[in-house]
């Protein structure tokens, strides 16, 4: 990797520099648009005592699910809990502390922090659990609760094309959580299906601009699906 050229070559340099303690955010709904094999890089080196901020924790042996499998994550900021019963057994015995977001909070949590925004107002959570002492303020007689922004040692994306100066493109549904994680971290790791050569990207298309990301490797997906469900003369 070279100047404006964000391109590494391999898993393990991507994820140079990780250590225990630090706070990933992962992109990623579900299983759609996750960075799967950036997890497993992490899941490799056995970083541990990690807070995790994603949409949930993948599900049982895959996704960020198989970083549960020997305790590497500490605490995970999500928005449900999902398919995963690992996440739901360490949830329930207290050996993996949970910060439940709601989904709109979380995205803009992560959003505000790659804009620079340290806290901001609204009005989801306030009167349940959520909003429980954290400040309260009144605009047009609405209650709006504060919520700190996110922001993250790394950020680790799933972009469907990208160009080697690091410009994104997602994919669809993929885009997901992806383009917010990748403003909010220190170091933003994306992995993508196509990389082409600068000025082929059409930039009204660009989603995520180069700027935001600092290594980009190219990657083979699995891609499973989380729940598929069929009409019976179709299974």
């Amino acid at each position: 990797m070279a100047g404006f050229d964000k391109v590494v070559d391999s898993y393990e340099q991507a994820m140079e520099g990780l250590a225990d303690g630090m706070t990933i955010l992962a992109g990623g709904f579900g299983l759609c648009g996750i960075p799967e094999n950036l997890i497993s890089e992490i899941k490799r080196r056995g970083a541990r005592d990690l807070t995790v901020v994603s949409n949930n924790c993948g599900i049982d042996g895959f996704g960020l699910g198989v970083l549960l499998e020997d305790q590497q994550i500490k605490k995970m900021v999500s928005s449900y809990v999902g398919e995963n019963k690992l996440f739901e057994q360490q949830l329930l015995n207290s050996t993996l502390e949970v910060e439940l977001t709601p989904q709109g909070t979380l995205a803009e949590k992560m959003r505000a922090g790659g804009a620079g925004i340290p806290a901001f107002y609204t009005a989801t959570g306030y009167g349940t659990e959520v909003g429980q002492g954290k400040e309260v303020k009144i605009f047009n007689d609405r209650h709006y609760i504060l919520e700190e922004s996110i922001t993250g040692d790394f950020a680790i994306v799933k972009a469907w094309k990208a160009d080697r100066y690091g410009n994104l493109i997602y994919r669809h549904t993929a885009q997901n959580f992806n383009p917010m994680a990748a403003t909010a971290g220190k170091i933003t790791v994306v992995e993508v299906e196509e990389i082409v050569e600068p000025g082929e990207l059409d930039p009204t298309h660009i989603h995520t601009p180069g700027i935001y990301v600092d290594r980009l490797i190219l990657g083979s997906f699995e891609k499973r699906i989380e729940q598929r469900t069929v009409r019976k003369d179709q299974e």
